[in-house]
């Protein structure tokens, strides 16, 4: 068994809203190589950790953590609708050794998914794509979040799940870096919100709606109209940092409230991230294969696209 990690932000910005200089087009040359990496590692199963946006996981059930036995994509941002290839026996195999380990995850015969997984997927596989995988969902916007401490917990025992698999595992984590999209948070929103965020169904009128005021948003901001919490830099890297170094155990010391008030309400999509690299830390030291992040203004978020392989892989 090896085990492989790509992680990648996601942003609706992407191709629709230019970023300005040469930063789109060295984002999808990172994103080849990316994709490179993949094709020479050539997993037998990906697992790709994302986040949802209250398009698919909403609370009327809210887990923390949630392994996918079968799936279905809910079309957002021109990302997949309908069924997935999900590997159904390898995620309820993933959902019962997990659960050994002692971390409490659910399972779903019937997982929405949005763009927080999917975008990136495509991006890797294309639009489409056949290739065999399990998602789980982490959940990043559905306010109380477990601590920090638990997702890095998650990945270890992610980690010593793949291991068992004796199949070559590639974990992807999708999210983004600081950002701070308007997200409703129950505790003060009006009961009309508080009723979409427990069960929604949108039609393909209505998501174009929502799809394009969004996008009128993002383009506001991008041309100065609008004000929110800058993306911040700083913060970003020294994430960064921490997954680069190896040592996870760093992340247990990150509060909520910090991942909050530094990187914004979207920051929180980076336990994906924490959640993969503790999983390749769980088998040992590991190489960095792709590294490069963009501080990109233009949309309001940190832009990251990372590949990393456990040492002494062939």
């Amino acid at each position: 068994m090896t085990l492989a990690v790509a992680a990648m932000s996601h942003a609706p910005s992407f191709g629709n809203v230019d970023p300005g200089g040469t930063t789109f087009a060295e984002i999808n040359e990172a994103i080849e190589d990316v994709r490179k990496f993949v094709e020479d590692f050539a997993p037998d199963i990906t697992i790709a950790l994302g986040p949802d946006h209250f398009n698919g996981v909403m609370y009327e059930m809210m887990p923390p953590f949630c392994v996918g036995a079968q799936a279905s994509g809910v079309g957002d941002w021109g990302t997949a609708a309908g069924p997935l290839p999900v590997d159904g026996d390898t995620a309820r195999e993933l959902h019962k050794l997990i659960l050994e380990d002692g971390i409490d995850i659910a399972r779903s015969e019937n997982l929405q998914v949005d763009h927080g997984v999917l975008q990136p997927l495509e991006f890797v596989f294309g639009h489409g794509f056949t290739n065999p995988f399990v998602p789980i969902f982490v959940n990043s916007v559905g306010l109380p979040l477990t601590p920090m401490s638990r997702v890095r917990l998650l990945g270890e025992a992610l980690g010593r799940a793949a291991q068992k698999l004796d199949k070559k595992v590639l974990v992807f984590a999708s999210g983004g870096l600081s950002h701070n999209p308007p997200i409703p948070v129950w505790d003060d929103a009006p009961d009309e919100v508080r009723q979409r965020l427990i069960e929604a169904t949108m039609t393909p009128e209505q998501r174009e709606i929502k799809e394009s005021t969004m996008l009128a948003n993002i383009r506001k901001f991008a041309e100065g109209k609008a004000s929110t919490q800058p993306l911040n830099e700083a913060w970003d890297n020294e994430v960064l940092d921490v997954l680069r170094s190896g040592d996870l155990s760093v992340v247990d010391q990150w509060t909520n409230e910090w991942f909050g008030a530094e990187g914004g309400s979207g920051a929180h999509e980076v336990r994906t991230w924490i959640a993969a690299f503790a999983a390749l830390s769980a088998h040992g030291s590991y190489s960095m294969a792709v590294d490069k992040y963009w501080p990109v203004e233009t949309w309001g978020a940190g832009f990251g696209v990372v590949a990393a392989i456990a040492d002494g892989t062939k």
